[in-house]
């Protein structure tokens, strides 16, 4: 069990083991409805789900002659500690510590003639049109999994008096662009797509259980919503499609734009931000987080990235002391000479502000790249000298 094809993931791994954890903690015993719903959500094939309905609710209980803390199983030695029997209410936990063994979802291997070199067309160019379309069709299979039931709930047919939500006026008055409703992405402009996919990441919410209304094919009724699974899958997927369009563009996963989207860094730059962002010191964690999202947000100005740019000269400022004992007097005054003489902490007519804004990425990640170097010698200062 957990392995062979049938066993394929169609959710992304970590999103699977966290919404198992949490119906564990939220007690799944109880409900194996919800445990059902899960399976048949997150795997390609139905086989788990099935596989899952033949077990037993709970294991075999041990007779009067048994071990009470052990299964007995017929061939184990007295003593020796058998398997763990496996029944609904163990499922989940054994799940998720095969987690690792289960297939994501992948683009199978080319065929033989493509492996074998055999001429094939030219890679079409970027086409956004073709992300849009993609999203719609993501936005369509949400809604139709009840994703979006909990902002917009479907009218139950023998419910007389309901009414439903006006999806198009929501949406514009959440975003201020009209007719975001019924989709229509060959209608869209880049902003207005953008806009669409950060609207949607704070409506989507995944339904944890659902009942069949078969009358007049009233079709199901999702409830018990969840909001946290639900953006994380939306966010894996859109950033895919995003991705497959050579889009620089990412949705944020934390921080003050988390769900809004900011401009791509390369790995290596996307290393060093990691690094920042887990300085040994709060309030420098808090000013770089800051920075990082003025400078990487969609919509940043010159004035936005000039601000980033001051927050991170005032860290090396409060730095200034140690920047002088480990760094030389000239290398620790440059640092500060761009700031204060390019029209970037403070505006007056000796400051040079005739200069190329391209230039405030280039001492962005500068500046954070020193501030990273900061916390090593911090960590270093701060440790005893064990050579004595």
């Amino acid at each position: 069990m957990f392995d062979g094809p049938d066993y394929e993931l169609a959710w992304p791994r970590e999103v699977l083991v966290n919404e198992a954890q949490s119906l564990i903690a939220i007690g799944h015993e109880s409900n194996a409805g919800r445990v059902e719903f899960l399976l048949e959500e997150a795997f390609v094939s139905s086989v788990p789900k099935e596989e899952f309905l033949a077990l037993p609710k709970f294991a075999q209980k041990a007779s009067s002659f048994d071990d009470p803390w052990e299964i007995a199983t017929p061939n184990a030695s007295r003593g020796s500690k058998p398997a763990l029997q496996l029944d609904q209410s163990t499922y989940l936990e054994r799940l998720i510590k095969s987690a690792e063994t289960l297939r994501e979802a992948t683009n199978p291997l080319p065929y033989w003639n493509e492996r074998k070199g055999a001429p094939s067309p030219a890679p079409s160019a970027v086409n956004p049109e073709a992300a849009k379309r993609r999203f719609a069709t993501l936005l369509s299979e949400l809604d139709s999994s009840g994703y979006l039931d909990r902002i917009f709930p479907r009218i139950c047919v023998d419910d007389r008096y309901g009414e439903e939500v006006d999806r198009a006026a929501k949406l514009e008055e959440l975003s201020g662009i009209p007719g975001l409703w019924p989709i229509q992405p060959t209608s869209w402009d880049d902003d207005t797509f953008f806009t669409t996919i950060e609207v949607f990441h704070d409506l989507v919410a995944r339904p944890r259980e659902r009942s069949w209304h078969s009358w007049d094919e009233c079709g199901w009724h999702y409830s018990a919503f969840s909001v946290k699974p639900a953006r994380n899958l939306y966010t894996i997927r859109v950033n895919r499609i995003l991705e497959n369009a050579s889009i620089q563009l990412r949705l944020a996963t934390a921080g003050e734009n988390a769900g809004r989207l900011v401009h791509l860094v390369d790995d290596d730059r996307r290393v060093l931000l990691d690094r920042a962002l887990r300085s040994p010191e709060p309030k420098v964690r808090d000013h770089i987080e800051h920075a990082t999202n003025l400078f990487r947000r969609r919509t940043a100005t010159a004035h936005d990235k000039r601000s980033a740019v001051v927050t991170l000269a005032h860290v090396l400022e409060s730095r200034r002391k140690l920047l002088k004992q480990e760094l030389l007097s000239r290398d620790e005054g440059a640092l500060f000479q761009i700031a204060n003489e390019f029209a970037i902490r403070h505006e007056s007519e000796r400051q040079k502000a005739d200069y190329d804004p391209l230039f405030l990425d280039w001492i962005f990640w500068w500046y954070l790249a020193t501030i990273e170097l900061t916390d090593r010698l911090v960590v270093r200062t701060s440790q005893p000298d064990c050579s004595t």
